[in-house]
């Protein structure tokens, strides 16, 4: 992989039972917004327009459509060569009750060798659950 000076990880696995029936079946980042958009979208567009093209999306809880929505990379403009959205959901272990991310830092730790990969000079970790608009 092509060293990178920045890239992003997106904590993308909660559940938002605060949301109650909206994320009874669906990943709070991919809860619809305004129709067309769902929340994972303002994340995902604040990293691209900041600059950062390398992206890991960590899933979790109830995570095949938010995986399918964003696996595609190209509403983002996150289908380029030497960039990309990575889904990174908990890695199968041998204890059937480590299988899932138990939180944030076990989350990046889980995927160290990811982030290695492209030898960042930093790394940003973004909640893939908050609508806003910022320049990182």
């Amino acid at each position: 992989m092509i060293k990178k000076e920045m890239i992003a990880m997106l904590l993308a696995g909660g559940q938002g039972s605060r949301l109650g029936v909206l994320t009874s079946k669906v990943a709070k980042p991919a809860v619809a917004f305004g129709g067309k958009y769902r929340i994972i979208d303002f994340p995902l567009s604040n990293c691209i327009n900041s600059g950062i093209d390398t992206v890991g999306v960590l899933t979790q809880y109830e995570s095949v459509i938010l995986n399918s929505y964003v696996a595609a990379g190209g509403r983002w403009g996150l289908d380029a060569k030497d960039s990309g959205v990575f889904v990174l959901p908990p890695r199968e272990k041998a204890d059937a009750n480590l299988d899932v991310y138990r939180g944030t830092a076990d989350a990046i730790s889980q995927n160290i060798d990811f982030i290695d990969g492209f030898g960042p000079e930093y790394l940003l970790v973004l909640s893939g659950d908050h609508i806003y608009k910022m320049d990182y």
